[in-house]
């Protein structure tokens, strides 16, 4: 039986056409110049860099392919295009891996205990040397985690044989004005479980203390330090220390990760310059936090928690860190051409948007692509995939130790697969998608078109009857294929 309009939902599916935002028009005109512009330096771009890019223009568009779904009664169709499933720049394929992967965390890995959020920032001069060397990032984050780790359990009472934490760090690659920043998000549970005769204890740690978050800090300063002087990056002397680089691979990117991370212009008759910016508020005098602490360049802040029933609050935390680096709605253009981007909140001096060139704004997202493979999501302690008490620890009972957990035995295979794209427009949007908007009928994929043929012959039948804008046809398409020239002998 049909369902009335007046009970359907509120919020209706409408097909996300990535060609028609400012962002996509931005990248469209001016990526192909700063492209050969970088080739013109002998700066070619990375293969990663142009894949980006080049699918990202191809996102969302019906002549790249498409599924079909079809209402089972008022035989509605819809068609829904493929997404270019790149990490960096693409807002679309952001927010569904944010969906994916705050759900993940909160039903699957994160267990009904308080969570306390612990953010670190470095120094610029590191965030330039993680940016172009990884592994020497992944290095670093060991020694930040089994720091925070040990303080927990040492102030819980306990060794670190007699007891173990868990945490979730997802790396962050950028600022609020699309600066390159690499920080660490690090969801640690606030406390410790101990493995006791009648199963697995769960203790509680108090609130850090200022003090504590001060000696936690110099810690971490001091041995992430003591690291690099070992690998001989570091080199120090009776003033200051720097990076002694000289020893490493560079990369045509470097120049333009250095300008990203220090908010300067990286290409044109500017370079080297600050960035403009708009100052529209008054600066606000510095007052000190509360759960932070700094030191030589170091930031350690731990303000944010969630308690055990939080569990809503949990989900838009991790949504918060996982987001997309480029939000569209705060992406406008000046009278004269240039690319202005409003800042999430006013910088302490008063700046609240920052200005680019066409071609720097192109740069700064060039900066925020990550390395193919490079993991920005790592779990540890008792949520590592091979920790003795994962099984018993998480939601969803997974690790080496499942076969002995009777309820992961029996839990259904659908609930660990990843979220459906209906699912997600579900959870997130509040957009039922699986719902005729006409008659409330269920909906079902009945076809997925990849064949340039089919494709044509559907996407030319659609304009015809009206039911597609002309003006989608002509996003984006190459142009038709010539003859060879004429060869006089």
């Amino acid at each position: 039986m049909a369902i009335s309009a007046a009970l359907l939902p509120s919020f209706a599916y409408k097909r996300h056409e990535p060609s028609k935002t400012l962002l996509y028009q931005i990248i469209e005109n001016h990526y192909p110049e700063f492209a050969d512009l970088m080739e013109a330096q002998g700066r070619r771009l990375p293969d990663f860099v142009q894949r980006t890019f080049s699918d990202y223009l191809k996102c969302g568009l019906l002549e790249n392919g498409f599924i079909r779904v079809r209402c089972d009664q008022c035989h509605d169709e819809r068609l829904v295009a493929f997404s270019c499933k790149r990490r960096g720049i693409c807002p679309s394929c952001g927010t569904r891996q944010m969906a994916e992967t705050a759900k993940l965390l909160v039903d699957d890995v994160i267990p009904h205990q308080p969570v306390r959020q612990w953010v670190l920032t470095f120094p610029y001069q590191l965030r330039f040397l993680f940016a172009c060397y990884p592994e020497i990032l992944t290095a670093v984050l060991a020694i930040v985690l089994r720091a925070v780790s040990t303080h927990l359990v040492h102030k819980a009472g306990y060794s670190n044989r007699q007891a173990q934490t868990g945490t979730v760090t997802l790396i962050q690659r950028f600022g609020s004005a699309l600066n390159l920043n690499i920080h660490m998000h690090m969801l640690f549970l606030d406390g410790v479980y101990r493995k006791t005769t009648h199963g697995l204890y769960f203790h509680r740690v108090k609130v850090p203390t200022q003090r504590e978050l001060q000696s936690l800090v110099h810690t971490l300063s001091h041995r992430i330090g003591r690291f690099l002087e070992r690998k001989g990056l570091l080199v120090r002397d009776i003033e200051n220390s720097y990076l002694q680089l000289d020893g490493l691979e560079s990369s045509p990117m470097d120049d333009v990760l250095g300008h990203s991370i220090t908010y300067r212009v990286a290409v044109g008759p500017q370079a080297g310059t600050k960035v403009f910016s708009l100052q529209t508020v008054p600066a606000q005098e510095l007052s000190r936090k509360p759960y932070v602490a700094t030191e030589s360049g170091f930031n350690l802040h731990a303000g944010v928690i969630a308690q055990a029933h939080q569990r809503d609050k949990l989900e838009r935390l991790c949504r918060y860190i996982c987001r997309p680096p480029i939000a569209e709605e705060r992406l406008s253009l000046t009278s004269s051409g240039l690319v202005r981007y409003a800042l999430k909140t006013p910088f302490r001096d008063g700046t609240t948007h920052v200005v680019f060139q066409p071609l720097d704004f192109i740069s700064k997202l060039a900066a925020l692509i990550p390395r193919p493979r490079m993991n920005l999501t790592c779990y540890s302690g008792v949520f590592a995939p091979n920790h003795r008490w994962r099984s018993q620890v998480t939601p969803a009972g997974r690790g080496s130790g499942r076969a002995t957990n009777d309820t992961a035995k029996d839990e259904p295979a659908s609930h660990r697969r990843n979220m459906t794209w209906a699912q997600r427009l579900k959870r997130v949007f509040a957009i039922d998608i699986e719902r005729c908007d006409s008659c409330g009928g269920p909906v079902r994929l009945i076809a997925c078109i990849e064949e340039p043929e089919v494709i044509d012959k559907i996407l030319n039948h659609l304009c015809q009857t009206g039911k597609l804008e002309p003006s989608i046809r002509q996003d984006n398409r190459l142009p038709p294929l010539r003859a060879p020239p004429d060869v006089v002998y």
